[in-house]
């Protein structure tokens, strides 16, 4: 039988990269008169089957396209998912790129363009660390039991819609049971993150009666609730800060107030009917995201006379993977033969597909490669040799996950 040395040398190191490159050529950025993700996913669904896998392509919208590639051993044992999505943000403004966002350009030791962090580059890592597991079993060189499933969703720089449509059709279950574990592989620096930040996004809004401004007695200004809400919230921040340890890899939660609308066409003559206060609230494990639904609401109803409404927008709860959890075992051996040196450790400052996954029972660690700040900014890139060593270390994690 091969060694889990050699198994990390059988790893076509060109390969990972040409598939990041090409994937990063393909435009996939979900936004009105782009192609979203279809092309990425047909491509890749084409480039699993004829890699042997079992290919399930579904839509989820219009050109939204989630994609599940499966293999499995024969034989009775743990199901291990890697995942990865296929959307991208905007480039934003092109001329902040020094190379075309596109391009896909290798230079400086890196490859260049929009989605190479995030996270095309560990998306075609887990895919080239699958195929090698599946080619090196089939081979009879490495002796697994169970099945390997690469979970590739939509839509996860927006509301996720992919993975919890994944969720509800129970693709991270077998025989009705959750995965065993999951690899996250977002852009992480091939730290391995055991926890990540829950996040809710609501939206307060405040009705009153539009006037005329020299007239405001004729009608009823939502201005002033709005900002006793803003500083209530202020308030509320603090308390919550207070009540929870500074996490050790997450740091403090936070509530911010990110959208502030009064009015549809702002006049200065014009008191406006309504206002708008939409909050992006991030929490750590231990925080209860039930209590501060119930105390923004508190908010609301604590503000005299005031017409209001409360809408979550979105919730998606914080993970924590206990260290000595079996998926967290065998990525610190994968570290130490991969990459020679002990597993460091980090904390996701968002959110991911993975919240879902958790929260539906599957214990998850987010390693992949890429600079964890670079996402989303111009001029994205990931190392090349941080790319070949992530896919290194998915093939020796899922080979020891399933002796």
């Amino acid at each position: 039988m091969i060694i889990l040395e050699q198994l990390a040398a059988a790893l076509d190191s060109e390969s990972v990269v040409v598939l990041a490159q090409t994937l990063v050529r393909m435009d996939s950025v979900a936004a009105p008169n782009r192609p979203h993700e279809a092309t990425v996913a047909t491509y890749l669904a084409s480039y699993l089957e004829q890699a042997g896998f079992i290919v399930t392509l579904e839509e989820v919208a219009p050109q939204r396209l989630n994609l599940m590639a499966r293999f499995d051993t024969g034989k009775s044992g743990k199901l291990l998912i890697l995942e990865g999505h296929t959307d991208v943000v905007t480039e934003g403004d092109i001329s902040a790129w020094t190379r075309a966002p596109f391009s896909g350009d290798i230079a400086d030791g890196c490859l260049w363009g929009r989605g190479s962090a995030d996270m095309k580059g560990g998306l075609a890592a887990a895919i080239i660390a699958a195929k090698t597991l599946k080619t090196a079993f089939l081979e009879g060189k490495i002796d697994i039991a169970g099945e390997l499933r690469l979970l590739i969703p939509c839509d996860e720089e927006g509301m996720m819609l992919g993975i919890k449509q994944m969720v509800r059709q129970g693709w991270h279950t077998k025989n009705g049971l959750p995965a065993d574990a999951a690899i996250i592989c977002e852009p992480e620096e091939l730290e391995l993150c055991l926890f990540q930040r829950g996040g809710i996004r609501v939206a307060m809004r405040f009705h009153g009666k539009q006037a005329h401004g020299a007239m405001p007695y004729a009608g009823i200004n939502p201005i002033p609730w709005l900002a006793q809400a803003v500083l209530a919230v202020q308030q509320l921040e603090a308390e919550i800060q207070a009540s929870v340890p500074v996490h050790l890899m997450l740091g403090k939660p936070y509530i911010t107030p990110t959208v502030l609308e009064a009015g549809s066409l702002p006049q200065l003559n014009v008191m406006p009917g309504e206002a708008l206060l939409a909050l992006d609230i991030r929490t750590v494990p231990g925080i209860d995201h039930a209590e501060i639904h119930s105390r923004l609401q508190g908010i609301l109803a604590g503000i005299d006379q005031a017409k209001t409404s409360y809408q979550i927008i979105d919730d998606r709860p914080w993970t924590s993977t206990q260290a000595d959890a079996s998926i967290v075992q065998v990525l610190e051996q994968a570290t130490r033969l991969v990459l020679g040196r002990e597993a460091q450790y980090g904390g996701v400052p968002g959110t991911t597909d993975g919240t879902f996954l958790h929260a539906a029972g599957v214990p998850i660690v987010t390693v992949g490669p890429g600079d964890r700040e670079i996402p989303h900014q111009a001029n994205e890139f990931v190392q090349l040799e941080a790319l070949v060593s992530s896919a290194k270390l998915y093939v020796v994690a899922a080979a020891l996950f399933l002796q």
